[in-house]
């Protein structure tokens, strides 16, 4: 069921659970498959949600900062002349439409 439908956002089925199980050959599910949240309490779980939800923005920052330093030298004081700079064009792969080929 599709979140937008009122299903949980983020919710994976299991491959072994549900309307007849998922044939799969690994037995492990996609969410936790080692099972080390199965016992956590909901306040843990949220609390890691967004630690997840904090490293992943932290991630684009970052990348962002990555690119700023290479198009634009000496932009972000703590990465000069750690990153060569890049005279194309960073956005490339995103200016093209692949579907007008």
């Amino acid at each position: 069921k599709h979140y937008m439908a009122g299903a949980k956002p983020g919710d994976f089925p299991d491959f072994v659970t549900g309307k007849g199980g998922i044939p799969h050959p690994v037995p492990f599910n996609y969410f936790d498959p080692f099972q080390l949240s199965k016992n956590a309490s909901e306040e843990k779980k949220a609390k890691g949600l967004l630690a997840e939800i904090n490293n992943g923005r932290l991630a684009q920052i970052g990348i962002l900062g990555f690119l700023s330093e290479q198009k634009l030298p000496g932009s972000v004081p703590l990465l000069s002349g750690v990153v060569q700079s890049y005279d194309g064009e960073p956005m490339a792969p995103f200016s093209h439409n692949i579907f007008s080929l």
